[in-house]
């Protein structure tokens, strides 16, 4: 049962990822193909970038059913971005779970490829945001890195949170489980709280 909640919450967190990337086109006037771009690029770009890093099998190459359903997503927003854009809450949210679920994922393969803990934390990350940094990459969009609410660092905690209870000797399950709680949670606040990090101010240079 677990592991069917977790596949309904992966797809559920690519389709969201898919449709920030084709809205992201659609604010740049761009043609259906720079919509099928954008959105495979967000929705799949940060787990490229991890198995690249680790030397695995591309997952979507393995499995296309993840860009097939990207390029889905991405060709339905062409047609219908502005009723995607009026429901900008409810895509936020399933954005917040794809986040921390593929920083959970993303930590635990590259454990799997006996990556070091730091590694994997790091792997987590990048399954879980470079898809949107490239995404903004490419449309010339302030970068999510540049945001005040609180994003990396959720997905920071949701792969931390893995990798902790899994050292622990804790189930897979109930690793990612926590993992993903932890880094939702997280951002949650920052959805609801506007939490951030304290910035960096500048001071005087001291003689």
């Amino acid at each position: 049962m677990f592991h069917n909640l977790i596949t309904v919450l992966d797809w559920l967190g690519i389709v969201a990822f898919a449709v920030t990337g084709a809205l992201v086109a659609s604010r740049n006037q761009m043609d259906v193909v720079g919509f099928m771009w954008l959105g495979a690029v967000t929705g799949i770009g940060g787990g490229t970038v991890r198995d690249l890093l680790l030397g695995l099998p591309v997952l979507w190459i393995e499995h296309p059913s993840y860009l097939a359903v990207c390029i889905a997503v991405s060709v339905m927003i062409f047609f219908t971005a502005h009723l995607a854009a009026s429901r900008m809450t409810l895509i936020l949210w399933a954005d917040a779970v794809g986040l921390a679920l593929f920083a959970a994922v993303g930590a635990e393969r590259a454990l799997s490829a006996n990556a070091p803990p730091l590694v994997a934390l790091v792997m987590g990350v990048i399954t879980a945001c470079f898809g949107g940094m490239i995404r903004d990459l490419l449309s010339q969009e302030r970068s999510i890195i540049f945001s005040r609410e609180i994003y990396v660092t959720a997905a920071a905690t949701a792969a931390g949170s893995f990798l902790v209870l899994e050292a622990l000797g804790l189930s897979r399950e109930i690793a990612i489980g926590a993992g993903l709680a932890a880094g939702f949670l997280l951002r949650a606040g920052a959805i609801l709280k506007g939490w951030s990090l304290p910035r960096y101010r500048p001071r005087p240079p001291q003689p």
